[in-house]
């Protein structure tokens, strides 16, 4: 059967693959969609600073920061989730930007009238720290598809041989 697979062939099924799953994407889409449902988001997160035990380091003056989160909902009802994101990090520093860190924070989450959503997320940084961040979530536009929505993290780090410390920022991003 293989060996009579002609290019033409092939750019037939994979078109007919394509259209198919893309009808039944469209067709779910439109349909309300029971519980568990999944959904995802992408965001940009700007740190403001972070106090520690030597005092408080914003993020805006000798080093800046940049992160992009991402993840995946995973809802259980119209009041509690689990969520799963990554958030890669760029650093700045002397003209000179590079990757930084990956975060990984997986969290639950509550859910609450008007948009506003708590997050409790563990975190496991590769730069060696871990912790926990609580995040505070707030849908601004919601959509019939998507909505916009503005967050609140509140970091809590240890280890790496650093002082445990506690920052603060602001994330923006949209959810589909």
């Amino acid at each position: 059967m293989f060996s009579t697979l002609t290019p033409t062939k092939l750019r037939s099924i994979v078109l007919t693959v394509s259209f198919l799953t893309a009808t039944l994407f469209t067709v779910n889409a439109q349909q309300p969609q029971p519980y568990p449902r999944i959904t995802g988001y992408f965001a940009v997160l700007q740190p403001i600073g972070s106090w520690n035990r030597h005092g408080f380091t914003d993020s805006f003056s000798d080093v800046h920061f940049i992160g992009f989160p991402f993840g995946m909902n995973i809802l259980k009802s119209d009041n509690f989730g689990i969520s799963f994101e990554v958030v890669p990090s760029i650093r700045t520093e002397h003209g000179i930007s590079k990757v930084n860190s990956v975060l990984f924070h997986p969290g639950a989450m509550f859910r609450f009238k008007h948009g506003l959503t708590f997050i409790g997320r563990a975190a496991f940084d590769t730069s060696g720290r871990f912790g926990l961040t609580p995040v505070v979530n707030q849908v601004l536009v919601k959509g019939k598809h998507s909505n916009m929505y503005v967050a609140m993290p509140f970091p809590i780090r240890f280890g790496n041989d650093l002082p445990a410390s506690i920052g603060t920022g602001v994330q923006v991003g949209i959810g589909f």
